[in-house]
């Protein structure tokens, strides 16, 4: 998939993803394959108004390119001035986000609420494209608000029409859950009825899903939202795949180990200890998540305040899952879990 200077052929692609995807996430999944990947989504008023909490969203290395930047906004003027500001930093896209189905956006007529005015879209991607320059336009969006209600088809038109160069299908509806299954079919009717690219989005958890989602639909290339997170490897893995026909496997609990440390030691660098120690534990839940013993290390690593104690903690539960020391875990029940609410450890 080429857009633009970019070349996507055969490369997996990160989703912005809050609260996950910091620098150090985008750097580590970059240095394992991924090919795009974004920031954090940020509001396109709150870039005009140089908010604070907006703008360090924005900042990225060099060696985390090609990246993209995801806006959220419904006003076509205003999100038109926020492109010409992000001209500014040179992402390599700018998408406006029309997937987010969280009440608090969808109160205020954003992200997939704006996929019921299919005009209104049409004229904030137009704004988009005219003011951007070079720097192509995505578009992010679902399926439509229920199934009986879809709007894909005329939205990804529309976006089309009015210059977006790609589009990003997540093939769900609004109302669906995360536990629902996607709607392949109706992806690959998208990818019939546009002649921009289009990239598919939901329920990508191996490189398998990647690989049938592509075969299955025609789209163009595929992107890797939740099936991320603790799984890095899952672009490597996919890369292995499409360049030499082999498949590397699961990574290794010494793997693992290491790269959840490394993951740890960068967020605290990037964030500080207490606030990036606060960051990671989610994601170190993530890394082992599939091993035995996984709520024994939630327990234990929830108390810890200290770096080198929570270091500690993970090299003695590797020994621990090497030596056999905890019960067989039910990885249909964690994946449950796992696809109903991210942070499966928590209970309401």
């Amino acid at each position: 998939m080429k857009v633009g200077n970019l070349d996507l052929t055969n490369k997996l692609i990160m989703a912005p993803l809050a609260e996950v995807t910091y620098a150090p996430f985008r750097k580590i999944v970059t240095e394992f394959g991924a090919g795009l990947k974004y920031t954090q989504m940020v509001s396109a008023e709150g870039i005009l108004k140089n908010n604070f909490q907006t703008l360090k969203f924005l900042v990225y290395s060099r060696d985390e390119k090609p990246i993209g930047v995801q806006i959220l906004g419904k006003d076509p003027d205003i999100i038109a001035g926020a492109v010409s500001e992000l001209k500014k930093i040179q992402p390599d896209v700018i998408d406006l986000n029309c997937g987010c189905s969280v009440h608090k956006v969808l109160k205020h007529k954003m992200g997939a609420a704006i996929l019921d005015d299919t005009p209104l879209l049409g004229r904030i991607v137009k704004s988009m494209k005219k003011s951007s320059g070079e720097i192509p336009i995505s578009v992010k969006m679902r399926l439509g608000s229920t199934k009986t209600n879809s709007s894909i088809i005329d939205n990804a038109k529309a976006c089309e029409e009015n210059g977006a160069s790609f589009i990003v299908v997540h093939c769900r509806y609004r109302s669906n859950s995360y536990n629902d299954d996607s709607d392949w079919e109706m992806l690959k009717k998208v990818k019939d009825s546009v002649s921009i690219p289009v990239v598919g989005n939901g329920s990508i958890f191996t490189p398998e899903d990647a690989i049938n989602m592509r075969e299955q639909t025609g789209v163009d290339s595929v992107m890797v939202a939740r099936g991320a997170l603790g799984n890095p490897f899952i672009f490597s893995r996919y890369n292995s795949i499409m360049e030499k026909g082999i498949d590397p496997g699961e990574p290794g609990l010494e793997e693992k180990l290491n790269i959840a440390i490394r993951h740890l030691n960068m967020l605290v660098s990037d964030s500080g200890e207490r606030s990036g120690i606060i960051k990671a534990k989610k994601h170190l839940f993530w890394y082992f998540r599939l091993e035995d013993g996984i709520y024994q290390l939630v327990e234990k690593v929830k108390k810890l305040k200290e770096v080198d104690d929570i270091i500690g903690c993970l090299h003695e539960h590797v020994d621990n899952i090497a030596a056999n020391k905890f019960e067989k875990l039910n990885i249909d029940e964690i994946n449950k879990s796992f696809n109903e609410r991210v942070m499966f450890w928590q209970i309401d």
